[in-house]
């Protein structure tokens, strides 16, 4: 428990993930926790049991490019305090957007559409402050990493079970 007050202020941007610990054991239960509040939330859109296999898509995506942008910037050793910082903070906003997900396709109204936008722009500068601190660059050059993040994963994850299921 008291790991996760340590990682909580990353998504009000108060704490910088360099100065996180790191825990793998904290990693493996975020994984689940973002596997798992992904695939309730996609098997409630897609009410289909083939949104697994693009749950598990975005997941591997999703580590997958920061893997990649780890090991491009040389700094792969911060895999696991990246990752768990990454998963921790979408899994904060997951919990708050899954209801207004729901609320937005159902009501179909502007109020609900602009409150999905706002959780989405949090989640996307969270990501974006977490890729900045470290990256070791600008709030600009963060938030087209974190853009390319979304796209890598979520874009990438829905093209590829395209192309596999067709």
């Amino acid at each position: 428990m008291d790991i996760i007050r340590q990682y909580f202020p990353l998504c009000w941007l108060n704490v910088s993930v360099l100065n996180l610990p790191r825990s793998t054991r904290f990693f493996k239960h975020n994984l689940i926790f973002y596997f798992t509040i992904v695939f309730f939330i996609q098997f409630n859109m897609v009410d289909d049991i083939d949104s697994i296999l693009e749950v598990l898509l975005e997941t591997s995506l999703t580590l997958a490019f920061i893997a990649l942008v780890l090991l491009l910037n040389g700094t792969i050793d911060a895999f696991i305090q990246v990752s768990s910082a990454v998963l921790f903070c979408e899994n904060v906003v997951a919990v708050f957007l899954a209801p207004i997900l729901f609320w937005a396709t159902v009501a179909e109204d502007t109020p609900s559409y602009m409150t999905l936008a706002l959780f989405l722009l949090w989640d996307l500068i969270i990501v974006g402050r977490i890729f900045k601190d470290v990256l070791r660059v600008n709030n600009a050059a963060g938030l087209v990493v974190a853009l390319f993040y979304f796209l890598t994963s979520y874009g990438g994850a829905y093209g590829l079970y395209s192309l596999l299921v067709g």
